[in-house]
């Protein structure tokens, strides 16, 4: 199927309006910190939540809300996590009474997120005095403004909408996301929001979801933490018209892939925006006996510190990516074991069964300087493979967390 990129985010789908506000939640008035995402008719709705044992405020009001499959608002706001704050259960439910209010629809329909400093109160104030103003400027073409009110050390916003056909119908899929730091997700991503005009039911679209995030947003690490805040949730309000999909046929075969390709897009969006990052890094494994142990192996190479500072200095040190996959806990064959890093410039061998080979250290320098690093391990197993995607780790990374409270 063709799936062909679009201007446009969330607010691209039929019947879906977003908009973003500065309300003062943070203190720097020229970033907006009050997100709202509304569709025109009650949506189907799948999420998914961290898998840390501490969860914040919202996600449990969020959990409650979309327990019955269906939602037709998003609300988030940045600067504050609302997590582990004594009054947090009911300032989240306070931020889906207000949204509702100023919808017109049942706060139960509301999902609530927050990102920013964890154990710190969360001031209603802001949010309520700036509803008004924020309804007032949700657009149904230009969804960046609330792009950017999810922000946090985020440098740059992170969007996609396509277009496809379901059917024969033409359909839209728009998305935002989030995430720079405390990103190594155990359920599905730091914050990404997902909207479509698809008809699906919520069973087929909390399955598909499911799936695609285990090999997207469960695939990127950052610095190995993952958030108390983490939320992946898709709304999908049927007003392109199509068949709805209520069984694994080809139809729903063609909506999965397309949300994968967005969730894709986010994913490596999102490892490329680490904080204090200057490289991407994409490893690819191949040849495993069993998917799970090439996924092992993927995540265990992109989350070491010390091969992310060796990319940081553009060291072809290779050694540390076998130690990587060594103590993944996969099962594989460690004396033949295939590694090499490529970039545009070109693709640097490395390591054959194991082994070290000779390569040219000037050669491995250009290659490793690129912003974009692949690398590549074969293992002699199976047929199974799996990519993930991390960034290179910097001082500038310390910097930014010795002082993020503060």
């Amino acid at each position: 199927m063709k799936i062909e990129s679009i201007k446009g985010n969330v607010a691209a789908p039929k019947g879906f309006w977003a908009g973003g506000i500065h309300s003062g939640i943070r203190k720097n008035k020229t970033k907006n910190d009050l997100a709202l995402i509304v569709s025109e008719t009650k949506a189907n709705v799948a999420c998914t939540f961290t898998l840390n044992k501490v969860k914040a405020s919202p996600l449990r009001q969020t959990m409650k809300n979309v327990a019955d499959g269906q939602a037709q608002a998003i609300i988030v706001n940045s600067g504050n996590a609302n997590s582990c704050n004594p009054d947090g259960d009911e300032k989240a439910a306070a931020m889906c009474r207000l949204a509702a209010q100023t919808v017109g629809i049942d706060a139960a329909d509301v999902v609530v997120s927050s990102t920013g400093v964890i154990g710190k109160p969360l001031p209603l104030e802001p949010i309520e005095k700036a509803l008004p103003a924020l309804y007032a400027s949700l657009s149904d073409e230009d969804g960046t403004p609330a792009a950017y009110a999810i922000m946090t050390t985020d440098t740059r916003i992170k969007e996609i909408t396509v277009s496809f056909e379901i059917d024969g119908i033409a359909c839209k899929m728009g998305a935002i996301a989030k995430g720079s730091g405390m990103i190594h997700p155990n359920m599905g991503t730091m914050l990404a929001f997902i909207t479509t005009d698809v008809a699906i039911s919520s069973a087929m679209l909390k399955s598909a979801l499911g799936d695609v995030v285990e090999d997207t947003f469960n695939m990127i690490s950052i610095d190995g933490d993952t958030s108390t805040n983490d939320i992946a949730c898709v709304m999908a309000n049927g007003q392109a018209g199509n068949k709805e999909i209520v069984e694994k046929d080809s139809a729903y075969a063609d909506f999965e892939k397309v949300l994968r390709h967005v969730s894709t897009y986010l994913s490596r969006e999102i490892a490329r925006d680490g904080e204090g990052a200057g490289k991407l890094i994409e490893c690819r494994v191949t040849g495993a006996e069993k998917e799970k142990d090439a996924k092992k192996i993927a995540k265990s190479v992109i989350a070491s510190s010390l091969f992310k500072t060796a990319m940081a200095g553009a060291d072809a040190n290779w050694g540390r990516v076998l130690c990587a996959v060594g103590y993944s806990g996969a099962e594989f064959n460690e004396n033949a074991v295939d590694i090499a890093l490529s970039s545009k410039v070109g693709i640097l061998h490395t390591c054959k069964d194991s082994m070290g080979l000779d390569f040219d250290e000037e050669l491995a320098k250009k290659i490793l300087s690129e912003d974009e690093i692949v690398v590549e391990i074969v293992l002699h197993d199976g047929e199974h493979c799996a990519t993930a995607w991390g960034c290179d780790l910097t001082g500038e990374y310390v910097n930014i967390n010795a002082s993020y409270r503060t």
